[in-house]
C-alpha cells in the first residue's frame, strides 16, 4: 500500500534530521524518547555489535486533542514509533523484544495492535519465553498493513531495511509495562533476523529448543473487528468500542487461545 495515499488519521510527520516527529494542527505528542544501543544490547545475537544510535525514537501518547478524554477514559493509548536504518551487526534495526506485563486496570497481560506507516517491517512474536517457545511468527509488512501481537506474547519489531527509516504506529494498553528479564536471560527471543542484501534470513537462537518459525504477510482479523482498509485512528474514532479488546483483552476472551498474529 502506498502510505501517500492511506488515511492515518492523524498529521504527524517524521522530521528529516532526526527521530522525532513534527505534530499538525489539533495534534497533540510528546518530544520522542530514544532507545540507545546499551538499552538493547544484551537481546541482540552480537551484544557487542556496533550500529546506529539511537536506535529508535517513540513519541507515547499521541493523538487528536478532541479525542484525548476518550483515549484516557478507556484506558487506549496511541504511540508512533521511527526506526533508524542500517544494521546491528549482522542483524537489522529492531527493538529488543518483551512481553506486555499484566495491566493493574484489568490484572491482565495485553494486546497490541500495530500500523506501519512508513517503510517495511517484521513484527516476530513466539507464544512463550521457556525452553520450547511454543508457536513462532513473523510477520512481514509495508504501509497500511496491521498486525495483531495477542496477550502474554513475545514480540519484537524490525526494519526490514538497511537503507530506509521505517515507521510505525500502535495501539496499546495505557498502563503498559514490559517485562525483559527472561528474554535478556536467554539473550533475546528464539529466532535472530539477519539482514543479507536487504532481505532477512533468520537464525535459531540456541539458548531455546527448536520450534518452526512461520514467515508471512499480514491478515485480516475478522474476528476482532477490525476492517484491514481503514486506519486504526480512524476506527477508533468511528467507534472506541471496536478496538475496546487493547485494554481490556478479556472482552473477547473465547479469540485468545488459538489466535495467531
Amino acid at each position: 500500500m502506498d502510505s501517500a495515499q492511506f488515511d492515518f488519521g492523524l498529521d504527524i510527520r517524521l522530521r528529516e534530521d532526526s527521530l522525532a516527529f513534527i505534530y499538525g494542527n489539533g495534534v497533540f505528542g510528546p518530544a520522542p524518547e530514544f532507545r540507545r544501543l546499551d538499552d538493547i544490547r544484551r537481546s541482540l545475537r552480537d551484544p557487542e555489535c556496533s550500529g546506529p544510535d539511537p536506535v529508535y525514537g517513540i513519541a507515547m501518547d499521541v493523538g487528536r486533542l478532541a479525542d484525548a478524554a476518550e483515549l484516557r477514559s478507556r484506558f487506549l493509548l496511541f504511540g508512533v514509533v521511527a526506526y533508524a536504518s542500517g544494521h546491528l551487526g549482522e542483524e537489522p534495526v529492531r527493538s529488543q523484544g518483551h512481553v506486555h506485563a499484566a495491566a493493574p486496570h484489568c490484572g491482565a497481560s495485553t494486546p497490541e495492535l500495530f500500523e506501519i506507516w512508513q517503510g517495511r517491517a517484521v513484527i516476530y512474536a513466539q507464544e512463550f519465553v521457556d525452553d520450547h517457545p511454543g508457536r513462532c511468527i513473523a510477520v512481514e509488512a509495508g504501509p497500511g498493513d496491521q498486525v495483531v501481537v495477542p496477550p502474554g506474547w513475545a514480540h519484537f519489531v524490525v526494519n526490514a531495511s538497511a537503507t530506509e527509516t521505517m515507521v510505525f504506529a500502535a495501539l496499546c494498553e495505557r498502563q503498559y509495562g514490559f517485562l525483559y528479564d527472561d528474554v535478556r536471560s536467554r539473550g533475546g527471543l528464539a529466532w535472530f533476523p539477519l539482514l543479507r542484501e536487504n532481505r532477512i534470513e533468520w537464525q535459531p537462537n540456541p539458548r531455546y529448543s527448536r520450534s518452526p518459525l512461520q514467515v508471512r504477510g499480514p491478515r485480516s482479523y475478522l474476528e476482532l473487528g477490525l476492517n484491514s482498509a481503514t486506519s486504526i485512528y480512524r476506527q477508533f474514532q468511528a467507534g472506541p468500542e471496536r478496538v475496546q479488546w487493547v485494554s481490556f483483552p478479556a472482552r473477547v476472551a473465547g479469540v485468545w487461545p488459538a489466535f495467531e498474529p
